[in-house]
């Protein structure tokens, strides 16, 4: 069975969670920084954490991930916050696909190992 023998270090259901519970910003001004994002995005639930995406130069490039607390949050922020309005551009609000990619830090990897398999 082999089942005893799978110690999970890191559970891999969290990072579905926590990707359920964040959203991907689009269109955002420059000048808008992560205050204004986390204050704009807090009409629809409880903010863990807005960020700004910036380039290798600091500067903004127009999009941000948004946590929320809870999936249903995150949801109702794309229900009800797509095709809004912050600082004069109307912005664009989706689930975030790519959590690998929006990981503010560390993460990536996760496709080391397991079932290299092969066939009979």
């Amino acid at each position: 069975d082999g089942t005893e023998e799978v110690e999970v270090k890191t559970d891999p259901t969290q990072d579905a969670v926590t990707q359920n519970k964040r959203v991907y910003v689009g269109n955002l001004s420059w000048s808008v920084a992560w205050r204004d994002l986390k204050e704009h995005m807090a009409s629809a639930g409880e903010v863990l954490r807005a960020d700004v995406l910036t380039g290798y130069d600091g500067r903004s490039k127009g999009c941000g991930i948004v946590e929320y607390a809870t999936v249903e949050e995150a949801t109702g922020a794309v229900e009800t916050l797509n095709n809004t309005d912050l600082m004069g551009r109307q912005i664009f609000v989706r689930e975030d696909r790519e959590v690998s990619r929006s990981a503010p830090k560390g993460g990536g990897g996760g496709d080391r190992g397991g079932n290299m398999g092969g066939g009979g």
